[in-house]
């Protein structure tokens, strides 16, 4: 078994929804405590760990314009979510032993760092885990594209996408039995068969960097530390060969 993790320095995107567990909103803390437990792995094991969280599990910008809330106005309000589900996450780190540092792109100076790169890379390579809040800052753009550019801002070898299901599917393998599940995908076919993984502009923005995205099961307990060993079940998404 590899003890050198696959990739140095990763970024871990967290949707909000992933924080709900089971219930229907909110945060289920034994769901974000089996999320830090897997983090921590992650950690020991010498790579460098950094996240961007989503809040879909509180507000999302899209439904509250839907609603009828000016659009930039619902990003804020989406933006302010992100910041309560890290804020969780770092309180469950913290517990289990591993030191945390929450950078808001929004400056709130009483909670949390303003995002500032150079000191986010620094508490990298000193071991703690850099958790990134509020999206990028501006509205109508979504937290998949704001992973892809904190990933390429701290030179990661790779993004990693937690989701609810082990990989890329042609379709929903919930609705569809007969759904393929892929081992790996370019980032070109990702976009011109319009998968769904991330936005388009985060698909593209990881290309132009040359960041693999790995597509994964935030539920399967342990599957982030086995794909950094080389064994566990995803989906990569890269250069073609």
């Amino acid at each position: 078994m590899a003890t050198v993790p696959k990739y140095k320095r990763v970024l871990v995107k967290i949707s909000g929804e992933a924080l709900m567990g089971t219930e229907d909103y909110g945060i289920d803390t034994t769901t974000v405590e089996s999320i830090a437990a897997d983090l921590k792995e992650a950690a020991e094991m010498g790579a460098q760990v950094c996240l961007v969280v989503g809040g879909g599990n509180i507000f999302r910008g899209l439904s509250g314009a839907a609603a009828g809330i000016e659009r930039a106005t619902a990003d804020y309000m989406g933006m302010l979510a992100t910041v309560i589900n890290a804020l969780a996450l770092q309180a469950a780190l913290e517990r289990i032993g591993l030191p945390t540092r929450v950078q808001s792109a929004i400056p709130m100076m009483s909670i949390c760092e303003p995002y500032i790169r150079r000191r986010a890379i620094r508490h990298m390579e000193k071991g703690r885990v850099v958790i990134f809040a509020a999206g990028t800052g501006n509205p109508f753009f979504t937290t998949d594209t704001a992973a892809a550019l904190r990933a390429a801002e701290m030179g990661c070898d790779a993004m990693f996408k937690a989701t609810q299901v082990d990989g890329v599917y042609s379709a929903d393998p919930k609705l569809d039995r007969n759904a393929e599940r892929y081992d790996f995908l370019s980032y070109h076919e990702v976009l011109s068969r319009d998968l769904k993984v991330m936005d388009a502009s985060a698909v593209s923005l990881s290309r132009e960097n040359r960041i693999p995205i790995v597509v994964f099961s935030i539920r399967s307990r342990g599957n982030l530390g086995a794909i950094l060993r080389g064994t566990g079940r995803c989906t990569v998404i890269g250069e073609a060969s």
